[in-house]
Parts: C-alpha cells; structure tokens; sequence
C-alpha cells in the first residue's frame, strides 16, 4: 500500500537507509486534493485547519485558509480552553495547534482533534463541512465521519491507510520536515492554483 500511495520501496528487505517519495504520487494528490477544495470555496463550506507538525505545515495550512476564506469560505474557530494529552489547544493563524510548554507541540495523537470536536459539539455548533490537516488530527476528523484530507510522510502510514479505506478523501505524500519551510511555497502556489485559489 505505502508504496503504491507514496512511493516507498516495496522490497521488504529495504529495512535501513534513505526511503522515497515518488513526486509524481506527490503531484496527483495535490491535484485531487485541490479538486476538493474547489468544491469547498463552491459552496462557501466551513473548514478547519490543524497540524501536529508546525515546524513544517505550519504555514502550508495557513496560506491555504488565507485562501479559502478570500474565496468565502468559513474559517471554523475552535472552542476555548480545550486541553489534550497534558496540553492547550489553540489556534494560531486560523490553523489549530497543541501547545506544551510554551512550544507548539509535534504530535500525532488523535485526541487534540478530538477535543476540538467535541468543543464543538458541546458549544452547539455546526462540525466542518471539510477538515485539512496532518497526522492523527486528520484520522480522528475522518474516523468521526468528516470529509478529510492531509499530508503524510512517507514513514508514517496510518492517513495513507484510512485514504486506501476511504476514511481520508485524499492524502499527500511529502517529507513533512524539511529543514527550510520555504520549500513548501511552490508546493502550496502549486495546489492553490490548481484549485483556483491562487492569489495575485
């Protein structure tokens, strides 16, 4: 499955050393992931956004909500005062993260979207109509039956498992930490201008 999806070497005597990511894989995903933003900007959907990697998606997440609120879509805000795995769940620059310490948290768990679901539904309030994440926040969103899709590593195979069972809509390959943010830029003019939602 990982190497269909993402592009790994499917010899399973490939135990050590450098692994792949087929771009191509890359570049089909960021296509049918802006088909579904597309749609959302069509019909003025709610989204929200989070990352359990902010050292890397950070800004991705960001300049894509930029987008999609431009375009009249609604920017989903989260509850206050929510807590997750020992830490705070906010939300900075329309994109929901975990904060321990201090630091913007790396996490994988699923519990901080969960809470924010549950916030959500506690407060009374419509769930998004679409969810663009990473890791475990875009599991849980798509395990409670939203639309969902997001970025994964090629080491981390748990969203390109819920894609091959239908639980994510889409989910793009990519090395989700490069030491330079800024080679994410013509990765996200890219998917953004495929969905028409490039700005300027």
């Amino acid at each position: 499955m990982m190497a269909e999806r993402c592009g790994v070497s499917d010899d399973p005597e490939h135990r050590f050393g450098q692994d792949t990511i087929d771009p191509e894989l890359t570049v089909d995903a960021l296509e049918r992931m802006a088909a579904r933003l597309r749609k959302a900007a069509a019909d003025s959907e709610r989204v929200l956004f989070a990352t359990g990697h902010p050292g890397g998606l950070l800004d991705v997440h960001r300049q894509t909500a930029a987008a999609l609120r431009s375009a009249g879509c609604e920017i989903v805000r989260i509850p206050s005062g929510l807590i997750a795995d020992e830490g705070m769940v906010f939300q900075f620059a329309d994109v929901a993260v975990q904060e321990r310490g201090a630091t913007l948290w790396h996490t994988h768990s699923p519990a901080p979207m969960a809470a924010i679901l549950d916030g959500l539904e506690r407060e009374g309030r419509p769930l998004p109509d679409l969810v663009v994440a990473d890791h475990g926040w875009a599991g849980c969103a798509g395990q409670r039956g939203l639309d969902a899709v997001g970025y994964a590593d090629c080491n981390d195979p748990a969203l390109f498992l819920g894609e091959a069972e239908g639980t994510l809509q889409v989910v793009v390959p990519l090395d989700d930490h490069v030491m330079d943010p800024r080679f994410y830029d013509p990765m996200t003019d890219y998917l953004l201008g495929a969905a028409g939602l490039l700005q300027g």
